[in-house]
């Protein structure tokens, strides 16, 4: 599989990825359509996280290849691969201490996609305000509660015009009520045209926009598909509730 495949915009064949003697990936095989939301699900440990690490440029594979938007990009930095439009969120929002939501998103819009000018400040303004900030933009990131740091993880993202987007457990700790914020706010993104990948614990939170699902333990993808399909079949029931390896 590479980059070129009809349809594909994000893909990675053969990956591994080890820590010393711990294998975290093992010859994981992954491929992202245009425009698609796909969810990764799977007990702790699982390797997800690593995966996206991998995809975005964290962490090279110990072996395997990653292409995006028709190009290898294995040896690529995660700088390099987020100018193409490759971006990453964390699970643990780390906002830029002692400045304002507006100068965080900006560092995105500026250093993410090399704007400047009027550009920059008119993409750092709709990625606010597509993440619901606006009346909160000045406020300094530091005083903001979960819910508005995980939006400004988003935004600062947003900022520098991904055509893909790899959220790791964005809804993590957030309430029901703010959760089904989220939903929406990534829904807006899919209007947009926006790919996601979506890391998330929340299954039904995930099923509320995921259009394909896998599902991961052990370092493998041991299911890949429609979303009920995925969470009925026994391998994913035996992942999360028999105490197999994790």
């Amino acid at each position: 599989m590479t980059g070129t495949d009809d349809g594909v915009v994000l893909s990675a064949t053969g990956i591994h990825k080890r820590f010393g003697a711990l294998v975290v990936l093992d010859a994981v095989e992954f491929a992202l359509k245009r425009n698609e939301a796909l969810g990764i699900v799977g007990p702790n440990g699982a390797g997800k996280t690593t995966l996206l690490a991998v995809l975005a440029g964290a962490f090279p594979p110990s072996a395997g290849t990653v292409f995006f938007a028709g190009r290898e990009v294995t040896s690529r930095s995660a700088a390099e691969r987020c100018r193409l439009g490759l971006v990453r969120t964390h699970q643990i929002p780390h906002p830029f201490g002692g400045m304002t939501v507006f100068e965080n998103v900006f560092v995105g819009a500026a250093h993410g996609a090399g704007l400047s000018g009027g550009e920059a400040y008119d993409q750092t303004i709709e990625s606010i305000r597509l993440c619901g900030m606006l009346a909160i933009a000045n406020r300094r990131a530091e005083t903001l509660g979960l819910l508005d740091r995980k939006r400004l993880e988003l935004a600062r993202a947003l900022a520098t015009r991904p055509a893909v987007l790899l959220l790791d457990e964005i809804g993590g700790g957030l309430t029901d009520a703010e959760a089904s914020e989220l939903v929406e706010t990534i829904r807006e993104l899919r209007r947009r045209d926006i790919a996601v990948v979506w890391i998330e614990h929340i299954v039904h939170v995930l099923l509320q926009v995921s259009e394909r699902l896998i599902c991961m333990d052990a370092g493998r993808v041991i299911a890949n598909g429609d979303p009920a399909a995925v969470m009925a079949d026994p391998e994913v029931v035996r992942a999360y509730l028999g105490g197999g390896p994790k």
